[in-house]
């Protein structure tokens, strides 16, 4: 009996069999992130309730204006960025702490006090103006970038220079305010992530991406010095500027914004990166970068392509968990969070794992960390419905989802426990596909066609029963 292409019926069933089998194991995710937290709006931890309502009178606090944009998480505390893009924001940056019981619409404390986002006159900008990202380093520091912006999305207005403020964990003080050069800032310049290589707790390099202006900043802990790096592959593709989430179509041409850092052996770091707008992904080695000399010089060819995620696929904030190798990605385009294995040498739509997908609950993930105990916490929260019509107060709009790293990433392509397949049984349907040539077979081949193709699956099959059973 002849099917589809000539294939005899009976070995495609079986072949097919097989792969349904075998391919879930690494293709299928479960899905294992679960809400933690979630707000309608957020609100404050006052210092009492007539001062809140004062905070509403005067408009200091409009509670819809109102969104969380960065995350990070440490010891026992989950903050969260808030800044400054629309009037009514009391407190740009604030915390909860995570032994608290609520889940629902928890209250944020200001960090590191309300008297830090208290404009001091009415010329002299708060400590904290408008962050954007922020990242606590296994030293204990809390970095802020601060882009210093206020009222983005109505009447700009630069209210201090973009800084970085770094803040002591352990007692919430101010250890350093680090004012970007004039040099640093271009026309569109808009600093909108951290990354933090901490290696080194006394030789400590910041790295700041500037998607308005494509470049990045490195910054020096040591020295308490920067300087900015260019390179063709921080620009935004543009093919790649459009968006369509929720039903809700948008063009952005934004450069350089997602930045993760991966410790190696020789004591330097690999920074994958990639343009907001974009499909692509790049690395380069720190080595490079914290060479000053050398970072704004001739280093076209010290940038790496890696690969693209294919259709949809630009990407927003990026995280590698240091354990496993794992690199996390936000898609806004397709409400996911995907991964992949920094270990895998192909950089392909086949090789990155879906961990969490969904229109309700991952609409626009916007911040992804990895905390020192092992869990991905993930931020969503609705940006594109904030920036161009408005969020129902009604509806749950931000959401904070967490597993365990093990647990996001079982089933999926980036399961540190399930080896690599053999290219012949990655490329299975390639192997099992009639041939597309043009010229007209020998008359009476089909019979040792049909005898060559049953031996081919047969030895295909008898792989993939062993190989279903190899793990790690």
């Amino acid at each position: 009996m002849i099917g589809l292409g000539g294939a005899p019926v009976a070995l495609t069933v079986a072949a097919s069999c097989f792969m349904l089998v075998l391919l879930p194991a690494q293709i299928v995710a479960n899905d294992n992130l679960r809400v933690a937290y979630q707000w309608n709006e957020i609100d404050f931890v006052f210092p009492s309730e007539a001062e809140r309502q004062e905070a509403i009178t005067t408009k200091r606090y409009i509670p819809e204006n109102v969104l969380p944009v960065g995350l990070e998480v440490y010891k026992k505390r989950l903050f969260l960025t808030l800044p400054r893009w629309k009037e009514g924001i009391p407190a740009s940056l604030g915390y909860i702490n995570l032994n608290e019981t609520t889940t629902q619409s928890p209250r944020l404390h200001p960090y590191p006090s309300w008297s830090a986002h208290k404009r001091i006159s009415e010329t002299e900008a708060p400590e904290i103006v408008s962050p954007f990202r922020i990242r606590a380093d296994r030293c204990g520091r809390l970095w802020v970038l601060d882009t210093g912006v206020e009222e983005l999305l109505s009447n700009a207005t630069v209210t201090s220079p973009t800084s970085l403020l770094v803040y002591d964990l352990h007692n919430d003080n101010l250890l350093r305010r680090y004012k970007f050069p004039a040099d640093h800032i271009k026309e569109n310049s808009f600093y909108a992530n951290i990354a933090v290589e901490d290696t080194d707790c006394d030789d400590t390099f910041a790295y700041a991406a500037d998607l308005g202006s494509p470049g990045l900043v490195v910054y020096s802990w040591k020295q308490q010095e920067s300087w900015r790096v260019k390179h063709h592959f921080f620009h935004p593709d543009p093919l790649a500027g459009n968006y369509n989430i929720t039903g809700i179509n948008f063009q952005w041409d934004d450069g350089l914004f997602g930045i993760a850092l991966k410790a190696q052996p020789d004591g330097y770091s690999t920074l994958f990166f990639h343009p907001l707008s974009s499909l692509n992904e790049f690395s380069v080695s720190t080595k490079v970068l914290r060479n000053q000399t050398f970072a704004t010089g001739e280093n076209y060819h010290e940038f790496k392509i890696l690969g693209s995620r294919g259709p949809n696929g630009q990407a927003g904030v990026a995280f590698v968990d240091q354990k496993t190798g794992v690199i996390f990605y936000a898609l806004p385009n397709l409400n996911a969070i995907t991964c992949w294995k920094t270990s895998n040498r192909a950089y392909t739509i086949k090789s990155l794992g879906r961990v969490y997908m969904s229109t309700v609950d991952m609409v626009f993930p916007n911040d992804v960390k990895v905390d020192d105990e092992g869990n991905l916490w993930v931020l969503s929260d609705r940006l594109h419905q904030y920036m161009y019509e408005s969020l129902n107060r009604n509806d749950v709009n931000f959401r904070v989802l967490t597993a365990t790293v093990k647990d996001a990433i079982q089933n999926t392509a980036c399961d540190t426990n399930i080896k690599p397949l053999p290219d012949i049984i990655t490329n299975l349907g390639d192997i099992l596909r009639p041939s597309t040539s043009t010229v007209a077979p020998k008359a009476g081949s089909s019979g040792a066609s049909a005898l060559s193709l049953a031996t081919g699956v047969m030895a295909v099959l008898a792989m993939l029963s062993a190989f279903s059973r190899v793990r790690i």
